[in-house]
Parts: C-alpha cells; structure tokens; sequence
C-alpha cells in the first residue's frame, strides 16, 4: 500500500493534490500513469487508503473521500469528479486533451460515467462486502469527523 505523501521541496510546486485509493486496483493504475507522466511534480498524491491517513485534517469524513474523488487546487479550493481529473491531466502536460471534455455533450456524458463508476467501484473492483460498502472508517465511524 501506498503512503501519504511526504513533506519536500517538490511539495511547493504541485498544483493539484488528489486523494485516491491505493486499495482500488482500477484507481491504482490511474495514479501510476498520472504519476508516469507528472515529470515536473505538479500533481501531489495523497492516499486515503493509508493508516496515517485522517480525513478529519482535512474537515472531510472518509464517506465523502470514498464517495467520490477529492481534490484540491494549491489555492486550497476543492473540486471532485470530473472536473479533477481535468486539472490533474492539464498539469502532467494533457492539456490539449481536456478541452474538449468541456463541451456540453461530452462533459454530461463523462459526469455520468463518472458518477456511475464512483458509485459502483468497489462492486465492480470486488471489494464490496458489508463494511467497505457501508464505507466505515478505520475507527468504525462513518460520518463523524474524528478529532483528538
């Protein structure tokens, strides 16, 4: 399994950070190709599958990680799906490629995939069992932020 990422001077240079699953064998590939291809460190990988991972540090719970793709832009603003996935490919140099997942038909379209993958991935990845669907944290607390 993968680790947080760590604190360096290529941390000061990232645009966007994306929280992922190192346990999600599909979004372990996506991570190992963006990283592939991140040769100038734009993009800062934080795994959420990781023990010292807290969603609370990021006032977020595990079910909002796992529901959906995080992500932060280095001014702090969040964006999720999709749109994440633009500025982390726009980053690594894959600009060219994004633009058209702009347009009305094919960003519906793409939203809708998306949002059907996210809401089926640990079926589909089979990792679906009575707890990782019920998407308990490692304290067995869902929804609640932990704090100290």
């Amino acid at each position: 399994m993968a680790t947080n990422h760590s604190e360096s001077a290529s941390d000061q240079v990232w645009q966007v950070e994306m929280f992922y699953d190192s346990e999600c064998p599909l979004c372990a590939r996506e991570v190992a190709m963006i990283r592939w291809l991140d040769r100038h460190d734009r993009v800062r990988m934080t795994d959420i599958a990781a023990e010292t991972f807290r969603p609370a540090d990021y006032d977020k719970t595990m079910k909002q990680f796992m529901d959906e793709i995080q992500g932060r832009l280095a001014d702090g603003q969040w964006i999720t799906g999709v749109e994440l996935f633009r500025q982390v490919y726009s980053a690594v140099g894959l600009g060219i490629f994004v633009w058209p997942t702009r347009l009305p038909l094919v960003r519906n379209v793409l939203n809708w995939g998306y949002h059907l993958f996210a809401r089926n991935r640990l079926r589909w990845t089979g990792r679906c069992n009575q707890q990782s669907c019920g998407i308990e944290s490692r304290t067995g607390l869902a929804d609640e932020k932990i704090t100290e």
